[in-house]
């Protein structure tokens, strides 16, 4: 698995000109699946978001974690995370995994999020969303597992 893992002051995905997801303060998190991919990929890669240490302490140095924040998180899946772009001008999007494999592997992140103790917004697996969001810093990272 492999997020794209924003910081941001917010975030909200749009469906039909219909807000279906939105946070605050915390991480969106943009979610590819691969084909190897199993549920406890998607255990590992929520406890890593949920221990990743890049919201700002009181002297405003990326050391805590949105664990200790209280920030919210927002989980898009987003399969073009795997594309590969090695040959030619037209992405191959073969190494990612189909929506029957990967819609519950994302949903499984967001599952384990909220065991966690995340408050977790998403958007809709498969539909075509606009992700609007505010990134904070800017802070964005790659987090693969």
């Amino acid at each position: 698995m492999k997020a794209v893992v924003q910081r941001v002051s917010r975030a909200s995905v749009i469906v039909d000109d219909a807000v279906v997801g939105a946070i605050g303060h915390g991480l969106c998190v943009l979610v590819g699946v691969t084909h190897s991919d199993t549920v406890d990929h998607a255990v590992r890669l929520a406890d890593r978001l949920w221990g990743l240490r890049i919201m700002a302490d009181d002297d405003g140095v990326m050391n805590v974690a949105v664990a200790d924040t209280g920030g919210e998180v927002l989980v898009v899946s987003q399969f073009t995370l795997f594309a590969d772009t090695s040959r030619g001008r037209r992405p191959s999007w073969r190494d990612a995994a189909p929506g029957s494999v990967a819609e519950p592997l994302v949903a499984a992140v967001v599952a384990e999020l909220r065991r966690l103790g995340a408050t977790v917004a998403t958007g809709v697996f498969g539909a075509d969303m606009a992700v609007e969001l505010v990134n904070d810093g800017p802070v964005t990272v790659i987090v693969e597992v």
